[in-house]
């Protein structure tokens, strides 16, 4: 998979295969690996996802166990600290700095970017002016979200959406937006008759289906509510965001509120056993609400609206329960052996996203996968090569600007992006120095 995404996006391999390193070597830790990670570790083996390939970064069929941002301390590392790297006295980094819009000159034939416009902490605006080198640029790395956000917030996008709003088009650009995908998720929950520890996803089984099969466990009930240490709980509280309002209902929300008042804490000591779609190929858009730059742009992922991802999930989810019945997670969990229509009871129950549950839930896997999805925020698109960006991720047709992140991409890189994302970034700062070296040498 790693190897053929790099070949698609048509990256120096070379120079990939010293970015990954890179990062890893400074931020990336093997995980203290947990008894839940060793029962899916074992189950995803006897399932048939093999070959069991150990502990490795790379991306390759059967089941390994991956990298951490955490530490052995339990302390969490973020892309921050890859500062660290780079020379303080070429480097200014305003932290509590928000950019609101991007400034152009338009007097040209082709826009020129001359800077930005951004607020301090304390709401005073201030404008950051690129300097008369040709090769100064703006680099924009707002992610999925955000960089279509601010390229249609600063007048690159749709003629007729940006004139909606009001703002003043510097380009008409109908794929900005465009395009936007992210890996629909399902879990299976796994009740366990003796405390588990909290564990982050560790165990991954990578199968030739075009799933990824995770886990995540230990909860903890603090101030009337429930929480997954890894997200999953708040992931599907989330939804509100990601899920269309038509699908939406006042019993569904009325339901979860009701829920989160009377499941006891007992019933969620256990885990998740969860299954990702790769490669998703069902599309939606991006759009602005306002012109505000801190409201939430409006998203639409449909999910499952392809029939290829549907048909993914229901095989990920079958492979997924025999994973959860396997002597190795019975014994671990000191619980029986349940039937397909008893798991995937209990993971309707578990499972809060507010759109409404069908009778057939238990009985239909598709309709279980369409009710029970949430987001693992591998949200990407937006802003893809070719259409909004050319190969060196330029923005087409305007000068001095680029978008490097995950909004370049038509698919999501592996397991997990943030590798791809963090590694792109190096790639691309590596890449950019050498062309500016190469154009002063005449080469």
């Amino acid at each position: 998979m790693k190897c053929r995404f790099i070949n698609k996006v048509g990256w120096d391999k070379k120079l990939v295969n010293e970015s990954y390193p890179w990062v890893e070597k400074q931020i990336v830790h093997r995980p203290k690996f947990s008894p839940f990670q060793s029962a899916l570790r074992d189950s995803l083996i006897d399932t048939g996802v093999s070959p069991y390939n150990g502990f490795t970064y790379d991306h390759i069929y059967g089941t390994k166990v991956g990298g951490t941002i955490f530490d052995r301390f339990g302390r969490r590392h973020t892309a921050a600290e890859l500062l660290a790297s780079g020379n303080p006295d070429k480097l200014t980094v305003l932290v509590h700095a928000t950019v609101q819009k991007i400034v152009f000159d338009t007097t040209g034939k082709r826009p020129k970017v001359v800077g930005v416009i951004f607020n301090d902490e304390n709401g005073k605006q201030h404008e950051a002016m690129l300097g008369n080198d040709v090769q100064s640029e703006v680099i924009l790395s707002s992610g999925a979200i955000g960089s279509p956000q601010m390229l249609l917030l600063s007048g690159i996008g749709p003629k007729d959406e940006l004139q909606n709003l009001n703002i003043s088009v510097v380009l008409n650009n109908p794929f900005v937006g465009k395009g936007m995908i992210d890996n629909p998720m399902n879990n299976i929950f796994v009740p366990s008759n003796r405390p588990v520890d909290v564990s982050l996803i560790q165990t991954v089984g990578i199968t030739k289906k075009g799933v990824y099969i995770e886990a995540s466990s230990g909860f903890s009930q603090s101030n009337s509510s429930i929480h997954c240490h890894h997200g999953i709980v708040s992931a599907e509280i989330g939804q509100l965001s990601t899920i269309p309002p038509k699908q939406r209902s006042i019993e569904a929300i009325q339901a979860y509120v009701k829920s989160k008042r009377d499941i006891p804490v007992e019933a969620f000591n256990g885990g998740f056993v969860l299954t990702k779609v790769g490669s998703a190929w069902s599309v939606g858009e991006l759009k602005l609400n306002n012109t505000n730059v801190n409201d939430n742009p409006t998203i639409t992922f449909n999910y499952f609206s392809h029939p290829y991802d549907l048909q993914r999930c229901v095989e990920g989810i079958r492979m997924t329960i025999k994973v959860v019945q396997s002597e190795h997670f019975t014994n671990y969990t000191l619980c029986k052996k349940e039937s397909m229509e008893k798991i995937l009871n209990i993971s309707v129950k578990a499972n809060v996203n507010f759109i409404p549950r069908h009778a057939n839930d238990t009985t239909s896997l598709e309709q279980f996968c369409k009710d029970t999805v949430i987001t693992i925020w591998h949200y990407h698109g937006g802003c893809h090569v070719g259409k909004v960006v050319d190969p060196d991720y330029k923005v087409l047709d305007v000068e001095r600007l680029r978008v490097v992140d995950g909004s370049t991409f038509t698919e999501s890189p592996g397991t997990n992006p943030q590798a791809t994302v963090m590694m792109m970034g190096r790639y691309m700062g590596v890449k950019i120095l050498r062309d500016r070296l190469g154009r002063l040498a005449g080469i």
